[in-house]
């Protein structure tokens, strides 16, 4: 397939493109594919979504693996579809941990959640970078095999004639790496497959629960969500505790990103369906500095969660100070929602913010391309990913550039 090291060279590309207008289009910057866990039933699906929806930007945003990389390629060539090539990862802060502080999770103080933006393809990982990510994943999947170990323990336990062995839901429901949705998945399939009728399946799942189902069983985003709840997490049968070594610091998270190519990119959570939001997310101000300290000059957000009236100022605060902001819809939850990135509630994007989402995708499709071309980035690896802000107009038109190319 053709790729971005084969595209005129930087200055040519900016004469060739000269009077294309900076005219916003449709992209979705952030979702799960299959190789992690995803709403989707594979890569085709998701781009017969993208063709049907006008979505012209996808962006690749897998937990530690980039495996994706090769078919999202493909098919991203095949579709003239411009692809962004990211990663996510998990790292644990500890000095906010220890003060109780929540980042962007939810429900785990200290659990930081980042992205790499705009990977080198084919991506490389040397030495320490491929040693710390390799460890990682091995982490998680004995914590998968514990699990998984746990749950046959209360099957047997509660008279449930079932066992589940994780190289067969690896090979049957994950692509790469097992998570603990693959398990609920699993579970979910194998009463299906088992029992015929309603009535015996929901008696199976009274005596897996230790009470009646509260869900409709055919729907089954709920049912797997409910089987994760009531068997997996915390404080239930099989519930495993992460383990510290399956977490690295946040300095090791970008590290690795910077290592193969990309930007550091904070997710944000910003306000829940109560409005609440997490106290380091809680002063904009403050997020803004501490973000600043950490070289991370990219957020992303996934709108679907947010008031569009909360969503839009936050946006223009981060915008008006250099930041490159990307919006996704994220794909890692049962259940299939649109590819269009929209406000809680499906609230369209405003203009301002599909044109900040453009801009931002053009920055990465710019830093993908320079890479490719053997040129700098718009982040410096060898600088601890420091930026230079007055690039992101000069690179913001860059990459309208190249996508335009692509998709010629």
């Amino acid at each position: 397939m053709r790729y971005l090291k084969d595209f005129p060279s930087h200055g040519n590309l900016m004469v060739q493109s000269k009077g294309i207008p900076l005219v916003p289009l449709n992209v979705n910057a952030h979702f799960h594919t299959p190789y992690s866990y995803s709403s989707f039933s594979g890569m085709e699906q998701i781009f017969e979504m993208a063709k049907d929806e006008d979505v012209k930007v996808l962006g690749i945003n897998d937990f530690y693996v980039t495996d994706g990389y090769d078919e999202f390629a493909e098919s991203a060539d095949k579709n003239k579809i411009f692809p962004l090539f990211n990663i996510e990862a998990i790292a644990l802060w500890k000095e906010m941990q220890q003060k109780g502080i929540r980042i962007n999770d939810p429900n785990n103080p200290g659990r930081t959640y980042l992205s790499g933006k705009g990977l080198d393809y084919p991506v490389t990982l040397a030495g320490e970078c491929k040693e710390m990510l390799e460890s990682v994943k091995a982490e998680s999947q004995r914590q998968m095999h514990e699990m998984i170990g746990k749950l046959n323990a209360w099957l047997q336990e509660a008279g449930v004639d079932m066992a589940f062995a994780y190289d067969d839901i690896r090979k049957r429901f994950a692509r790469q790496l097992v998570r603990e949705r693959h398990i609920a998945q699993a579970l979910r399939t194998a009463v299906f497959e088992r029992f015929e009728s309603d009535d015996e399946r929901k008696k199976i799942l009274e005596k897996i629960y230790g009470k009646p189902t509260d869900v409709d069983i055919h729907k089954a985003a709920a049912l797997e969500n409910e089987l994760r709840n009531n068997l997996l997490k915390a404080g239930k049968k099989a519930f495993v505790k992460e383990d510290d070594k399956a977490f690295l610091s946040v300095e090791q998270v970008k590290k690795i990103i910077l290592n193969a190519g990309g930007i550091p990119c904070y997710p944000v959570l910003l306000d829940d369906v109560t409005g609440e939001v997490t106290e380091f997310e809680a002063d904009k101000e403050e997020l803004y500095q501490n973000l600043v300290a950490k070289n991370i000059y990219c957020i992303e957000l996934i709108p679907g969660r947010n008031k569009c009236e909360i969503l839009e100022p936050f946006v223009q605060y981060f915008y008006e100070r250099g930041f490159v902001i990307l919006l996704g819809t994220e794909h890692n939850a049962p259940g299939l929602i649109p590819l269009t990135p929209n406000c809680r509630g499906g609230v369209p994007l405003t203009p301002f913010l599909k044109q900040v989402n453009y801009e931002g995708a053009c920055v990465v499709a710019a830093h993908q391309y320079l890479r490719a071309q053997g040129n700098e980035g718009y982040t410096d690896p060898d600088d601890d990913g420091k930026v230079q802000m007055y690039q992101r107009t000069y690179l913001t038109l860059l990459g309208n550039a190249v996508i335009r190319k692509w998709m010629e």
